[in-house]
């Protein structure tokens, strides 16, 4: 077969070497093409998987009779007589409500599929509460009913983590701490804080809670929303 052959010229024109027949692109035009894969929507969602009841801890979310459930308490127990069980405290994503559950130990359990993702509470379109990504600019929208009590709490411009269940929303996590600005309260007295006192003020959110003597309108408060009490001044 004969070969080809290229003269010094025509190969600096091609880019290749007189030998090679296979021209290389010039470097101010050569690229490097990546591929980033897509990414669907509920991709972050974890894997669910089945295990042990010997495995149930504080914070496990379990799958039992349907429903999404948060382990609060668990206690195992093996008595003289009978077989060992695991009794637990757990509470219901959906509904709120609280109740135990005793699992045979050993037993399987489903793990529920249960994932967060931060939000963003941007404001109030009638009687739905708006949440978006601020990566993605999409929006999560959630009833007066599933807000709930966590109304009180909530301004506009806080990031929660909004709760999935296999994709839909079943509920919202507000921050521990949250910083509230007091519209209404009786004015402070001279050595109100020797006293040691406490007189009701209403917040910015309508919250009516228990303040310092001290504190007055105008001021900023940190608030713990688990108990709704007052922590500190802003």
């Amino acid at each position: 077969m004969a070969s080809l052959h290229l003269s010094s010229s025509h190969a600096r024109l091609l880019r290749c070497s007189p030998t090679s027949p296979f021209p290389m692109l010039p470097m101010a035009r050569a690229r490097t093409l990546s591929f980033t894969p897509l990414r669907s929507k509920f991709s972050s969602f974890p894997r669910i998987y089945a295990f042990s009841s010997n495995d149930i801890k504080v914070g496990s979310n379990i799958e039992v009779d349907g429903a999404p459930w948060r382990v609060l308490e668990f206690l195992h127990v093996k008595p003289g007589k009978g077989a060992a069980f695991v009794r637990t405290k757990v509470r219901n994503y959906i509904t709120g409500n609280t109740v135990e559950k005793t699992f045979r130990a050993g037993s399987t359990i489903q793990e529920a599929n249960i994932a967060k993702e931060t939000k963003q509470f941007t404001y109030k379109d009638g009687s739905q509460f708006v949440f978006m990504d601020l990566a993605t600019y999409e929006e999560t929208r959630l009833t007066e009913a599933e807000v709930g009590e966590k109304t009180k709490w909530l301004k506009e411009g806080m990031d929660c983590n909004v709760v999935f269940w296999n994709g839909r929303v079943i509920d919202f996590e507000l921050p521990i701490i949250v910083k509230l600005t007091v519209v209404e309260v009786d004015p402070g007295v001279r050595g109100d804080t020797a006293q040691g006192g406490s007189k009701p003020a209403t917040l910015d959110t309508g919250a009516v809670i228990n303040v310092p003597l001290f504190v007055n309108t105008g001021e900023e408060i940190l608030v713990d929303t688990r108990t709704g009490q007052y922590t500190n001044r802003a």
